[in-house]
């Protein structure tokens, strides 16, 4: 059946599932010491107890035993210096006086990690057996820290609040698929970019866009330019949250976790068109491009809000031929939808709006009618909504994991962003909601 979505004023359809059973909901949590990162002190602030944020992606890898999945850490704690006050019990001023729109890195040494998951269902918990982290070729361990991208980065400060350098070899790692080889594949968010990873955690290639490539000089890893340039565009903190595959490896996903800064910040903060890529590891390019419209930011129940760019993709997992799932969310409420790439969306690849001098831009166009070469519009990926978080209480915020066990059984795991304001990893195993 269909149902009509407000969003924007305007009445779209988005596809309902079926009503189903209730799910099965299974929480597991972890008092395992391998979570644990330590105690930072800001000076003449407050002191916090970190963990290891495990949940910016999941995935379970075909073949591997049914309770074993592999999940990832971003950059690290971090605090946005324009949130630093109830955190560090300190004055921005005081805290981040360097660059009081900088970024805090309590402990920037920390590399981006792959961890091992054993889920534990009979006991409500779940278990660390392997970490991995992300390193360069020559076995250094890489940074979260910020890339020295021209105008589009931060000033990356310590948890003194003293600028550190940029560093062209960091990677914020937020999307994970392992191959049957062993290799990773990461979405990244700086770059943005897609990151090839060999099973010991070294870097193999980074793939950024085009025309970028120069400003990851001095990596220490092989750079590629394979994806489309406008994606340069990324608003900051805002670029790629998401990976999936098929099993084989053969053909990646990716998508923007909002629309793009085009032309400016302005445009980015109303639109709802976000970009969805198909790329040949391959051949080492795009070779599918598709809308994804965001959701009505009021739609979101647990936290509605008036802001357009508060809805954010963070995940995506595969389902099987053209079929993806993807996981968009604001702070306090996830809805996980089914999309068809083999249902009559346009795709977008190659065609003018891949090209940054297109007025209006993709992300300046929420009503796509008529912006299609034959006079029809645009088609955005049509979406069926398979579960919503604010119909189950017992679910965390701020999920950014998704796996899908053999038994179809649904894994969510949650970004704790490190302990910073107290949260814990959480995983959720959801029976009942994947055909």
């Amino acid at each position: 059946m269909r149902r009509l979505l407000l969003t924007c004023g305007l009445l779209l359809p988005v596809l309902a599932a079926p009503a189903l059973a209730a799910p099965e909901i299974t929480m597991l949590e972890s008092d395992d010491p391998a979570l644990r990162l330590g105690r930072h002190t800001f000076p003449g602030g407050r002191a916090l107890e970190l963990s290891v944020g495990i949940g910016s992606a999941a995935h379970h890898r075909p073949g591997d035993p049914a309770d074993i999945l592999y999940t990832l850490s971003d950059r690290g704690p971090n605090i946005a210096c324009a949130d630093a006050e109830p955190v560090t019990g300190l004055k921005p001023e005081a805290i981040c006086a360097e660059d009081r729109r900088g970024r805090l890195y309590p402990v920037p040494r920390y590399a981006p990690t792959f961890y091992g998951v054993q889920l534990l269902p009979a006991e409500k918990r779940f278990r660390l057996f392997e970490a991995i982290a992300l390193k360069r070729p020559d076995g250094r361990p890489v940074s979260g820290l910020t890339n020295p991208l021209p105008g589009r980065t931060e000033t990356p400060l310590d948890g003194t609040g003293r600028a550190l350098p940029h560093d062209p070899a960091a990677i914020d790692a937020e999307g994970l698929l392992r191959l049957p080889d062993g290799r990773f594949w990461v979405g990244e968010e700086n770059g943005p970019s897609l990151v090839e990873v060999a099973a010991d955690g070294r870097i193999l290639r980074r793939v950024v866009p085009a025309g970028t490539e120069g400003e990851f000089a001095g990596a220490g890893y092989r750079i590629e330019p394979g994806l489309p340039a406008i994606l340069a565009r990324r608003q900051s903190n805002r670029g790629i949250e998401s990976m999936a595959g098929t099993p084989d490896g053969a053909t990646l996903y990716a998508i923007l976790q909002n629309p793009l800064a085009n032309p400016d910040a302005a445009a980015y903060r109303a639109a709802r068109n976000t970009r969805l890529l198909r790329f040949d590891p391959t051949a080492g390019r795009v070779t599918g491009e598709w809308v994804y419209q965001l959701d009505d930011p009021r739609s979101f129940r647990n936290d509605p809000s008036e802001r357009q760019s508060d809805p954010r993709i963070s995940e995506l997992a595969w389902l099987g031929p053209e079929r993806l799932l993807v996981l968009e969310r604001t702070e306090r409420t996830t809805k996980l939808y089914e999309v068809r790439l083999d249902q009559g969306a346009t795709d977008i690849a190659g065609t003018a709006w891949d090209d940054a001098a297109t007025r209006p831009s993709l992300e300046q166009r929420n009503d796509l009618s008529g912006t299609g070469l034959s006079g029809t519009g645009l088609v955005p990926l049509a979406k069926r909504l398979v579960l919503d978080s604010a119909d189950h209480p017992e679910l965390p915020g701020k999920i950014e994991g998704i796996a899908i066990l053999p038994d179809r059984t649904l894994v969510l795991v949650n970004d704790d962003d490190f302990g910073i304001t107290g949260e814990t990893t959480r995983i959720a195993l959801i029976r009942g909601v994947l055909d």
